[in-house]
Order: structure tokens, then C-alpha cells, then sequence
């Protein structure tokens, strides 16, 4: 049975892989309104989560969509043959801060929400900075299912993109990765497994937040950057945005984790209409720490 859903499943990417872009979005809109209106937890999610962030509905609602897109943008991404150019433009604005962080030889680790076209941000680097300076390491939870993991693993791994999995060797290997003056990109609006991560405010809630990012800029002495990918109108491709922190980063945990939710706060604010609202940011994993309670 699961060899048989492993066939079906990857044969079902696989044509989907060959539409145009524009396609896939227009197919995601339908998506992200039905996984909407058939889940109720993820509905209740959405709604709470959005209205805690300051979010008019008129935006939030937009974002139903944009899970749907996001689902459908993969198969492209995913199947993209190793070496092959990408299927769809991608502009870079605040590149220069890039060049200028690889320049000094720091190292350099780039921050980015579960915003936009997250998952085209780390093949856009590949592809235009891989051969210059040289690959990007990005952090990822191998998939449960065999078949899945082999799957996400064979798309994340191509020239220029190093994934390496959420594990004490996999956190050594980002070390090295800086050490030798390269890129390491996360995801620190994911929720980290317990013992690493702090509780810190996010849109005026605690939310268990990684400590990891901050603990390599202060063990490597890397460069920090914010991006995000916007994914532009009609199928047209994807904008990637860089910017600076904006503030010092302390050294002290739950401080530097506020810090870079602040951060996080700043860009799903920009664009609210594409960010996954319905994610379960909040969760408490097991064996946390209890978190402590809101103020008033």
C-alpha cells in the first residue's frame, strides 16, 4: 500500500510539474479555499492568528490563496532537473548587502517567515551565487514516510543547496558551512523541537522560538539578513527582498529571540496577504517548558 501511494503520489507531482506557473497559482487558489473550508483547526488558526497580528480580514483573506499557491508552486521547484535554470523568474532587490556580507568573508546566515515563495529563495541563491561563493545550507525536517523524505530530499539537494536535517550534526555542518565563509538560511518562525528554543514574544503572544539563529551569528561571527520572496502577480515569478536587522542582536537568548521576532513581525506585515496564517506557531512542543502567561 505505501509503495502504491509513493508511485501515485510522486506521478501526480510529476505532471504537475510540467504546467506553467501561472497555472499551478490560478489550480492553488482552489486549493488553499478547500484545504480552508474542509479544516476546521486550520481555519480556527488562520482567523485567530491574523486578528492577533493586526490584520484586517480583507488581507488575511488573501492569504487562504496564497497556501494554496505555495503548495502548487512545488512540484516545479522540486522536479527541477540539477543544473537546469528555474522554471520562473526571480528578481533580487538588496542584493548588494549579499555581495557585501560574502565580500567580507563572514559568513552569512539569512532569515526568511513562512512568507511568500519561501521554498524558491534557496534555489534563486544557488543559482546565482552558488558558483561565486559558494553553496547555501538550508535546515529541514526529514519527512516521516520513507517515500516522502526521498522525495524532499532529492529536491533540496542540487548544486549550490545543501540541506541538512534538523539534527546536532546537521547544526555542526551549518557551523562549518560559516565557518568557511558560506550562506546557512532558516526558518526561525518554525517551531523548534524542545531544549532549543525559548519562549519569546510574537505578535504579543509567547511563542516557542529557535535560539539556534542567534547562536550562530555569536559563535561564528557570520552576517545576519532578513529576506522573503514575494510572489508577484499572474505567474510572473518571485521578488526576493533583502534587508538588515535593523537593531543589535543580544547575546542573551530570550532577548536576541525577541529581537528576531520583532524582525519576522516587520516582514509578514509588508505583505500580509502571503503569509501562512495557518500555521500552528503557537504550539507547545512536548516536554517544553510551560509558557509563561500573557500579560493583560
Amino acid at each position: 500500500m505505501t509503495r502504491f501511494l509513493a508511485i501515485f503520489v510522486t506521478g501526480c507531482v510529476r505532471f504537475l510539474a510540467r504546467f506553467p506557473l501561472r497555472w499551478l497559482q490560478a489550480l492553488g487558489v482552489l486549493v488553499g479555499w478547500a484545504y480552508y473550508a474542509m479544516s476546521s483547526s486550520h481555519r480556527e488558526r488562520f482567523r485567530a492568528n491574523s486578528a492577533r497580528a493586526g490584520v484586517s480580514w480583507a488581507q488575511a483573506r488573501a492569504g487562504i490563496a496564497a497556501t494554496g499557491k505555495m503548495m502548487m508552486e512545488l512540484p516545479p521547484l522540486w522536479l527541477r532537473p540539477p543544473g537546469a535554470p528555474l522554471p520562473t523568474p526571480v528578481q533580487w532587490k538588496g542584493a548588494e548587502l549579499i555581495e557585501a556580507a560574502q565580500v567580507a568573508g563572514r559568513g552569512l546566515v539569512m532569515l526568511t517567515p513562512h512568507l511568500g515563495c519561501f521554498e524558491a529563495i534557496g534555489q534563486s541563491y544557488a543559482e546565482r551565487y552558488g558558483a561565486r561563493y559558494g553553496a547555501m545550507t538550508v535546515l529541514y525536517r526529514p519527512a516521516r514516510q520513507p517515500w516522502l523524505h526521498d522525495l524532499v530530499e532529492a529536491a533540496r539537494r542540487r548544486p549550490g543547496l545543501e540541506a541538512v536535517p534538523a539534527t546536532l550534526a546537521g547544526v555542526r555542518q551549518m557551523i562549518r558551512a560559516l565557518k568557511r565563509g558560506e550562506v546557512v538560511g532558516l526558518l526561525p518562525d518554525q517551531v523548534p523541537p524542545s531544549g532549543l528554543g525559548v519562549w519569546a514574544p510574537f505578535f504579543g503572544r509567547p511563542a516557542y522560538t529557535m535560539t539556534l539563529a542567534a547562536r550562530l551569528v555569536q559563535q561564528t561571527g557570520a552576517a545576519l539578513l532578513l529576506v522573503w520572496g514575494e510572489r508577484l502577480p499572474k505567474g510572473a515569478g518571485y521578488l526576493v527582498r533583502v534587508s538588515e536587522l535593523g537593531e543589535p542582536l543580544p547575546d542573551d537568548n530570550v532577548a536576541a529571540a525577541t529581537v528576531i521576532n520583532r524582525a519576522m513581525q516587520r516582514l509578514i506585515l509588508q505583505c500580509p496577504q502571503q503569509y501562512l496564517w495557518g500555521y500552528h506557531r503557537y504550539r507547545k512542543p512536548h516536554a517544553a517548558p510551560v509558557p509563561p502567561r500573557e500579560g493583560p
